[in-house]
C-alpha cells in the first residue's frame, strides 16, 4: 500500500537543495575564511599557523585605512542619496495610467545592464576629452574636469554613477506605496492637510519599514557593487581614491597572494556592517519605544 509523506517531510525534501546548496555555497567557504583568516597562505605553501598577525598587519596598512576611509564615505553618501531617488522617483511615477509604464521601464533598464558594460558605458561618459557629460557641462561654461584621473573627483564619479542602478529600490518602494489604502489620504484631505503635511503624517511613517529594508540591503549590495567600476574604470586610482575593500581584498589575494590577510580583511568588513545594521536596528527600535 502506498504511504504519503507526511507534511513535514515534504517540506524538509524541497528545503532539502536549499539547505545543501547553503552548506556547500555559504556556510563552508564562510567557515574557510576564518580558519585562512589566522593562517600564512600563498595558495602555493600549506598554510602555517599565524594567530592575529593578519589582523595587527591590516591594521597597521595604510594602504587598508584608505581603503575603509574610501569605502565608509562612498556608503554613507551614495546610500542616502539612492534611497531618496528611488523614493522620489516611485512617487513621480506610482499612477497606474499606462503613459507612466515606458518610464518606470527606463529607471530599471541600467539595473539589469552588465555590471562590465555598465562601467564600459561610463568609462566613456566621463572620458575628459570626447565624454557627453563634459560636453554637456561645457555648454554651461564648465571647464572639462578629469573626473576618473583626479582623486578629488574619482571618488564622486564612482558615487554618481551608482545612483542610475535603482531600479530594484524603484520596485520595492513602487510596491510599498501602492500599498498603502488611499482611505488615509481621503480622510486627511477632509481634515484639510496639505500634500507635504500628508507625505510626513502618512507616506513617510508608512514607508519607512521599506526604507529600511531597502537601507539595509543596499549596505551590502552597493559595497559589493564597487568592485567593478573600480576595477575596471580606475583599478584602485587615482591615489587609492577609489581602492574600495572588495578591490582591497581582492589585491591582497590575487596580485599579492596573501589569502591570510585578504581572509582578515572580508571579516573585519563584514563585522563593520554588522555592526552597522545593529546600531541603526537598535536606534529604530529605541524610536518605538519613545513613541
Amino acid at each position: 500500500m502506498h504511504s504519503r509523506l507526511s507534511y513535514k517531510a515534504q517540506l524538509r525534501i524541497f528545503l532539502l537543495p536549499y539547505v545543501v546548496g547553503s552548506l556547500i555555497l555559504v556556510i563552508i567557504p564562510a567557515l574557510a575564511t576564518v580558519g585562512v583568516a589566522f593562517t600564512e597562505y600563498n595558495a602555493i605553501q600549506p598554510p602555517q599557523w599565524a594567530g592575529l598577525a593578519n589582523f595587527v598587519k591590516l591594521f597597521n596598512s595604510p594602504l587598508a585605512r584608505i581603503s575603509l576611509r574610501s569605502t565608509v564615505i562612498f556608503l554613507l553618501v551614495a546610500i542616502p542619496l539612492r534611497m531618496t531617488g528611488a523614493l522620489l522617483l516611485a512617487l513621480l511615477l506610482q499612477s497606474r495610467r499606462r503613459f507612466f509604464t515606458f518610464h518606470r521601464a527606463a529607471v530599471y533598464l541600467p539595473t539589469i545592464i552588465p555590471e562590465v558594460a555598465y562601467a564600459i558605458i561610463w568609462l566613456w561618459i566621463f572620458n575628459p576629452l570626447y565624454g557627453p557629460l563634459n560636453w554637456f557641462l561645457g555648454l554651461f561654461g564648465v571647464n572639462d574636469i578629469a573626473w576618473l584621473t583626479d582623486p578629488a573627483t574619482a571618488q564622486a564619479a564612482i558615487i554618481f554613477m551608482s545612483l542610475f542602478t535603482i531600479g530594484e529600490g524603484f520596485i520595492v518602494m513602487l510596491v510599498g506605496l501602492q500599498n498603502i489604502p488611499l482611505a488615509y489620504y481621503e480622510s486627511a484631505e477632509v481634515d484639510g492637510a496639505t500634500n507635504w503635511q500628508a507625505f510626513w503624517r502618512i507616506t513617510f511613517p508608512l514607508i519607512l519599514p521599506w526604507i529600511l529594508l531597502l537601507s539595509f540591503r543596499d549596505l551590502i549590495i552597493a559595497m559589493q557593487g564597487t568592485f567593478t567600476p573600480a576595477f575596471v574604470m580606475t583599478y584602485g586610482g587615482p591615489n587609492y581614491a577609489t581602492t574600495y575593500a572588495p578591490l582591497l581584498i581582492y589585491e591582497l589575494a590575487f596580485d599579492f597572494f596573501d589569502f591570510g590577510m585578504a581572509a582578515a580583511a572580508l571579516i573585519v568588513i563584514y563585522l563593520v556592517l554588522v555592526m552597522l545594521i545593529a546600531g541603526v536596528l537598535n536606534i529604530v527600535s529605541g524610536w518605538g519605544d519613545n513613541a
